[in-house]
Parts: structure tokens; C-alpha cells; sequence
């Protein structure tokens, strides 16, 4: 019984952080971002956000389609569009954090897309 009272507290802690802050990270988990890095830097996403008591709902998906581009990450705060990250390393988490979630700026020269659709 404890086991799923904890389970619908996490449940709604992710509700409310993405009702609340808007902020969704996806990493791109197939095969190809796996053997790319991308569970490295899924670590290193969420190690950032902690440090930085950065609140955002954080997920993954499979293959994107640009296996070349491995790992990608989507960041969409709400309103904004979706920027997808390609060829994204543990060591550019700190300074994509800082700039697009922090300071509202995006990292152009690390951008492979930008969506305005609602995902």
C-alpha cells in the first residue's frame, strides 16, 4: 500500500511540475541515441536540473529519424516553440541549461530544428 501511495505522489509531482513550469525535456533514446551517448547525457540533464533546483518534466522517446545528429534533445517551455539539440555531449548540458532554460536564450549553433507545434 506505501509502494502505491508513493507512486501516485511522484504521478502527481509530474503532473503539477509540467502544468506548472511548462518546461519539457525529451531525449532521444532508440538505439542509435543510446550507442550515440544519449543515457550519458540524459544523466547529465537531470544531474543539472538538480543541481540548479530547476524543475521540468523530463522524458524520453526512440529513434527521431536523424541517427547521424545522436543524441538530440527537445526543449519546449510553454508557449515557446520546440528547439531539438543534435550531437549533444554530457560536457554541453551545464551551458544549455543555463542559456535556454535559465536565461531564455537559445543555443544556435547547436539547434538541428525548431517547431512551433505543440508536442
Amino acid at each position: 500500500m506505501e509502494e502505491l501511495r508513493r507512486l501516485k505522489e511522484e504521478a502527481q509531482r509530474d503532473i503539477r511540475v509540467r502544468l506548472d513550469t511548462g518546461t519539457k525535456i525529451t531525449i532521444g533514446m532508440g538505439t542509435c541515441g543510446i550507442a550515440a551517448g544519449a543515457r550519458e547525457v540524459m544523466h547529465a540533464i537531470l544531474d543539472e536540473l538538480q543541481a540548479r533546483d530547476i524543475e521540468a518534466h523530463v522524458t524520453t522517446v526512440g529513434c527521431i529519424g536523424m541517427c547521424v545528429r545522436e543524441p538530440l534533445v527537445d526543449v519546449q517551455q510553454a508557449g515557446g516553440p520546440r528547439i531539438t539539440y543534435g550531437n549533444v555531449k554530457p560536457a554541453m548540458v551545464p551551458r544549455l541549461i543555463e542559456e535556454h532554460l535559465i536565461n531564455g536564450r537559445i543555443v544556435e549553433e547547436w539547434v538541428v530544428a525548431k517547431s512551433s507545434a505543440a508536442s
